[in-house]
């Protein structure tokens, strides 16, 4: 790591004590960025690093709520809107015990540089509150809701701040919220929310788009080694939005994706996910993936152990962060896995990491691969600006179209800075670059 780069380093991790997600997020960009800086002494001139790691604005405030029984409740919430200079921050808001405010930062600094990457005109940001939806009535999510955005609607808007969904945030959650905006504000301002319900301002293929891409950028990995998941084994984590709609689509392309999971454990399926059985389960019922292995013949559920330890040619982790270690790769190594695409934002740790990489395995980081979700979203944007509404297969094609163009950019710009077939130093120096550019272009903010 160049010197300069190490002393910012070393001041992240003074400034942010305690804070490990956002510096593992900072210390994996910042390992790719030595050949920038040589080529590039104009970021360090104009200390773009230094403003880069540090928020434009953190939020956190107080969410009161009454539950059921009238005991009345105090979470936590937060927004951290940490860069704009491509566009209006975008990200989604999380609502889940473990959030505070260093996974805020995680994830709003992995998300300017996968904003970056869409190629689309938007900052990066992200926000939630430890709050836990699962066990609670629809009444107290709404009173949740309505509570977070009566102090969240003063910082966001369709030409500031656009939340969208999360881990416990789906199209209800979005709903409720954007509701409470528009309650306040006296606008229908479709275009300060994406997630959106089609009826009201929603986009097709949004919610199916995180998991369809992560799929297509893995198929588009394996096509440059001469194969594709056309006949493919596959593991996916997780059961949620993301895992879901990766399982229907890599089936869809021939793939056979054996597993899913949650927190209680996963389920190998031989025969293949049953992907209606599973929505069921978890989507509409919203039970533990155990119940999905007590309705299905021949599918086992396990409750300890590791989904990684399950032999495939494909993993993609698609529950949450820092999901797959370091000695899940070696396994997943050792038992022939030919490429690992990220669902999830950085769901793999830097040893499990560089054991891919090593190995030679073919690997998506979570801010390409991924990237799909956001990427649709603005979309979203554009039809909320023109009052316009596209087709599915249109909208479909569109994030095929991105997904095709982030995989060659971070092609690309690997080979431009001396790392052929490296996605990693690809995808970070490529959506570095493209924000770089536009700080020094707007000056000293």
């Amino acid at each position: 790591m160049e010197p300069g780069l190490a002393q910012i380093r070393e001041e992240v991790l003074r400034r942010n004590p305690g804070e490990t997600e956002f510096f593992q997020a900072v210390d994996e960009i910042f390992a790719s960025l030595g050949p920038v800086m040589e080529r590039h002494p104009e970021y360090v001139e104009h200390g773009i690093l230094r403003r880069m790691v540090e928020p434009e604005r953190q939020i956190i405030f107080r969410v009161p709520w009454v539950d059921d029984k009238g005991v009345v409740k105090v979470n936590r919430g937060f927004r951290v809107e940490f860069n704009s200079a491509l566009g209006p921050y975008k990200g989604g808001i999380r609502f889940h015990p473990s959030v505070y405010l260093g996974i805020m930062k995680f994830l709003g600094f992995e998300q300017v540089f996968k904003n970056s990457l869409t190629g689309m005109p938007i900052g990066g940001a992200k926000g939630g509150a430890d709050f836990n939806p699962a066990r609670r009535s629809e009444g107290e999510i709404m009173r949740f809701c309505q509570s977070f955005m009566t102090e969240l609607y003063r910082h966001i808007g369709q030409h500031t701040d656009v939340p969208a969904g999360d881990i416990g945030v789906g199209t209800r959650e979005v709903g409720f919220m954007f509701g409470q905006y528009r309650r306040i504000t006296n606008r229908f301002e479709a275009g300060a929310f994406t997630g959106k319900g089609v009826s009201w301002g929603g986009s097709l293929v949004r919610p199916e788009a995180t998991g369809n891409g992560v799929v297509m950028f893995a198929n588009r990995m394996l096509k440059t080694q001469g194969t594709s998941l056309d006949g493919a084994t596959v593991t996916i984590s997780g059961s949620g939005n993301v895992a879901v709609n990766a399982i229907d689509y890599a089936q869809k392309l021939g793939a056979n994706v054996i597993t899913a999971s949650d927190s209680s454990g996963y389920v190998v399926d031989e025969q293949g996910i049953d992907i209606d059985l599973l929505h069921q389960v978890k989507t509409v019922e919203r039970g533990r993936i155990s119940d999905y292995a007590e309705r299905r013949k021949n599918a086992r559920f396990i409750s300890d152990g590791s989904v990684w330890d399950v032999p495939v040619d494909v993993a993609l982790p698609c529950a949450t962060q820092n999901e797959l270690n370091g000695d899940d790769a070696i396994t997943l190594v050792k038992n022939g896995v030919k490429a690992v695409a990220e669902g999830a934002n950085m769901p793999s740790t830097h040893n499990a990491i560089a054991t891919f990489r090593e190995a030679g395995i073919l690997f998506g980081p979570g801010k390409a691969a991924n990237a799909g979700g956001v990427a649709t979203s603005a979309l979203e944007m554009q039809q909320n600006a023109s009052r316009d509404t596209w087709s599915f297969d249109y909208t479909h094609g569109r994030l095929e179209e991105t997904m095709e163009e982030i995989h060659d950019r971070c092609i690309a710009t690997a080979e431009d800075f001396g790392h052929p077939g490296d996605y990693v130093t690809g995808a970070n120096i490529a959506s570095f670059l493209k924000v770089a550019d536009a700080m020094i272009a707007q000056g000293i903010i």
